[in-house]
């Protein structure tokens, strides 16, 4: 069923062999230690879109965070209806939580087409998709540091007696070899699925459970299962999370989580600094200074007296100037409230006429 991906692999792994053997012993444990490593970048960089994909779902599932906080208090217990508004939600927005898993899906079938290749690898065995014979036999016989990369750390039947056959090659050199591999394998996969945490930002619920158990439990049950591995596949596990780390790193350098430490510093980092010399005056200058804004006047207290006791701007009282005394007493001053009185505007045409 999986034939043309099977082929698909080993193609791949044949054309970089041609093109290390140019300059390596063909037959070289380290030639086709580097074509497994060049079969992780080839696969690596034609799923890069893949992962910038699942960078931007990443970022803009934490942006629906707060929105989503306020649908979980909206709907309370009610969960079907808060999983249809938080799917409508993300529909709306065209944020897809699936997406997240891009990158690893693919790499699950190419991982397995490795390991069904290189375990059926054995010396004098006949060539195996579109592997001539000599290629075949090249490759089972490879070894790294006495570990062919065809064995594994546990073999029976033929395959364990033609492997052990060859020359220099014994059960304790695999079996190093794998010890060093498989606890190496182990902890890039935890550092590396802390990295993703890291890149995810702070999640809560049973996304924080999932976080959680993948963290332990992956590097837990490849512990166990790699004893089973082909060294070869031991490599490619080793390089492609080393691959991971890099790129993750890149990633969380350029675009740290929002609202994390380090988009806070990042942020910081991007304003402009302005230099405190710039901002003084120049040698001989004088300084400037802004002026500070006026204080806005309150009004006189005699006007706002006079408004309350009848007392005019000018200190006289109603009754003075009603009978046209300046300071209230009766008299016939100039300024008297009867000659004012005579000011109105029929008294002033009249002077106009004279």
């Amino acid at each position: 069923m999986l034939d043309w991906l099977y082929t698909a692999i080993a193609w791949v792994m044949a054309r970089w062999h041609d093109v290390l053997s140019t300059f390596l012993d063909p037959a070289g444990g380290l030639t086709w230690a580097l074509s497994i490593a060049l079969l992780v970048v080839t696969v690596r960089l034609l799923l890069f879109p893949l992962f910038v994909k699942q960078v931007k779902s990443q970022r803009a599932m934490q942006e629906l965070q707060p929105e989503i906080a306020k649908l979980r208090k909206q709907y309370g217990s009610d969960r079907q209806g808060m999983s249809q508004a938080i799917m409508a939600l993300q529909k709306e927005r065209g944020v897809n939580p699936l997406a997240g898993c891009l990158p690893i899906l693919p790499q699950i079938p190419i991982f397995i087409s490795l390991f069904h290749v290189l375990r059926r690898l054995a010396p004098d065995k006949d060539g195996l998709y579109s592997w001539s014979d000599e290629l075949t036999d090249q490759a089972a016989r490879a070894d790294l540091f006495g570990a062919p990369i065809s064995s594994s750390f546990n073999m029976d039947g033929a395959k364990e007696q033609a492997i052990l056959a060859l020359d220099g090659v014994t059960y304790g050199s695999i079996r190093t070899v794998a010890l060093i591999l498989i606890p190496l394998m182990c902890l890039t996969t935890f550092f590396t699925q802390k990295q993703v945490m890291k890149r995810s930002g702070p999640v809560e619920g049973q996304a924080a459970m999932v976080q959680k158990l993948l963290l332990y439990g992956m590097p837990l049950s490849l512990f166990v299962t790699g004893f089973f591995f082909p060294i070869g596949v031991l490599l490619y596990w080793v390089v492609n999370n080393a691959w991971t780390f890099g790129q993750q790193f890149f990633i969380l350098r350029k675009l740290p989580p929002a609202g994390s430490p380090a988009a806070k510093a990042k942020a910081a980092a991007d304003k402009p600094v302005i230099d405190p010399k710039t901002l003084a005056p120049k040698p001989g200058a004088k300084p400037v200074r802004p002026k500070p804004g006026r204080p806005a006047t309150a009004a006189p207290e005699s006007t706002v007296d006079g408004a309350v006791d009848g007392t005019t701007p000018n200190g006289a009282t109603a009754a003075g100037a009603a009978d046209g005394r300046p300071g209230g007493a009766a008299g016939n001053g100039p300024r008297g409230g009867a000659g004012r009185a005579g000011q109105g505007p029929a008294n002033r045409g009249k002077r106009k006429r004279r």
